[in-house]
């Protein structure tokens, strides 16, 4: 699975939560509250996780293209070099996605 679909997973469960919270609030059930609380809190863990996930991606792909980029300059390969730098800001792209 993508981080994107497990963000959207994520946030599904936390809007869940949050609605099970308000429906315990509202029959004054505190055993409904807290488990809808305690899945609010699931969905929001499984978020961070997916965007650390990306970030980090992002920033291993930004690190290869860039180390790409390097060996191209070195032995004059103009496609290696685009390649590395194609790859180095792809890598930037999705650690901004996922902040």
């Amino acid at each position: 699975m993508g981080n994107t679909t497990n963000r959207a997973k994520g946030k599904l469960e936390e809007l869940a939560g949050k609605a099970k919270t308000s429906v315990g609030k509202a029959i004054g059930n505190d055993q409904m509250k807290l488990e809808g609380k305690a899945k609010q809190l699931a969905g929001k863990a499984k978020q961070e996780i997916a965007k650390t996930s990306g970030r980090t991606k992002g920033t291993l792909e930004q690190v290869a293209g860039s180390a790409k980029k390097r060996v191209g300059l070195l032995i004059k390969n103009r496609q290696m070099q685009a390649e590395g730098k194609l790859k180095e800001l792809k890598g930037a792209v999705r650690a901004r996605i996922h902040r």
